[in-house]
């Protein structure tokens, strides 16, 4: 029993870690997708956490029955063996241009909020990215587990401390920024933040399941992954709606929220959106890898090499300029795929 539910922990905070990248650490696709929105950016996010409860939960089973190596196989599953090459170019991309992201988001975290080289955290991240992908699926399991429990922690600490009347009253505002979008808009960029996700996070999920013993720690591991992700959206939203419009001047503006605590406390959320960051970068290297070797036999460091140059040339646009583009982009470009993982049926064992 004790073993199964450190399976469970493990699948949930592999999956959590996997999701809370530059983007959902930073607070800056929240705050795109859904804090803009005011409380209809709040139905949003409930749209989103039930799709991560049950679509994360199916695609690690359906890799589990098929026992598929990487988000190839499973593309070629949902796809076919024709639009499956599509889709697994379109996922080659998005999982490229997200690890951009997140080498960025960690340059601007040294210069915004700590006062350093923007170069400096992008270098940092890509040697701290070749130790840990010396232990393949390992290594991002550990650091998962070590990292999602302390945003956790933060995510309670947040809510503590939004627990009054005045509070409460800002949050549910009709509108927070200063020019709302469209009115059905939010609905659809709910849809498009969890196709964005699903597209990148099956880097990592899709071999977990696939080398999971148990079917049943999937599925408990997907229900509890996904309802800590929902939850973790929606004190986010709470504390950034309550300093909007302000805070949009940021590329990193939870660290702006938390710093408000004292110092220590700054410094400690610095360190856990670090490594929040830093666990979807190597989730999607190790997807990147996984991907190239399933085509090719080229050696594992010479891959990783590889991906990271070309993922720092394009780091340098910066920070907050790749999320306002790349991630809209990226969440329509998903869409099929939740759709058409949404209506397959999962293959008997």
């Amino acid at each position: 029993m004790k073993k199964k539910a450190v399976a469970v922990f493990q699948i949930a905070a592999t999956y959590i870690g996997t999701v809370v990248g530059a983007g959902f650490a930073s607070g800056q696709s929240i705050m795109q997708f859904f804090t803009v929105y005011g409380s209809r950016g709040t139905l949003g996010i409930l749209v989103c956490t039930l799709l991560f409860m049950w679509l994360g939960t199916k695609m690690m089973i359906l890799s589990h029955r098929i026992r598929a190596y990487s988000y190839r196989e499973l593309n070629t599953y949902l796809f076919g063996p024709v639009f499956g090459k599509i889709a697994n170019g379109l996922t080659f991309i998005i999982l490229f241009g997200v690890t951009s992201v997140m080498l960025s988001g960690t340059g601007s975290i040294f210069q915004e909020q700590l006062g350093l080289p923007y170069q400096l955290g992008i270098l940092a991240s890509i040697g701290l990215s070749y130790l840990v992908m010396s232990r393949d699926i390992k290594g991002i399991i550990a650091v998962n587990a070590l990292v999602a429990p302390l945003m956790v922690f933060f995510t309670i600490f947040l809510a503590v401390s939004m627990l009054d009347p005045a509070s409460l009253a800002r949050v549910m505002q009709p509108g927070a920024a200063p020019d709302l979008p469209g009115r059905y808009k939010w609905a659809f960029d709910s849809l498009a933040y969890a196709s964005l996700n699903f597209a990148f996070v099956q880097a990592v999920i899709v071999p977990l399941g696939s080398e999971a013993e148990d079917e049943s720690t999937l599925k408990w591991g997907g229900f509890w992954g996904g309802a800590g992700l929902g939850i973790m959206l929606l004190v986010s939203h709470f504390a950034l709606t309550m300093r909007m419009p302000d805070i949009m001047r940021y590329e990193v503006p939870m660290a702006e929220i938390i710093r408000e605590f004292g110092p220590f406390m700054h410094a400690l959320f610095l360190t856990v959106i670090y490594g929040e960051i830093f666990t979807t970068l190597i989730g999607n290297v190790f997807g990147i890898t996984r991907q190239i070797r399933s085509l090719c036999r080229l050696p594992v460091p010479v891959i990783v090499f590889a991906t990271l140059l070309g993922c720092f040339l394009i780091s340098q646009i910066g920070f907050a300029s790749l999320v306002d583009y790349l991630y809209p982009l990226f969440g329509y470009m998903g869409l099929i795929l939740v759709l058409l993982l949404g209506i397959r049926r999962i293959q008997k064992e």
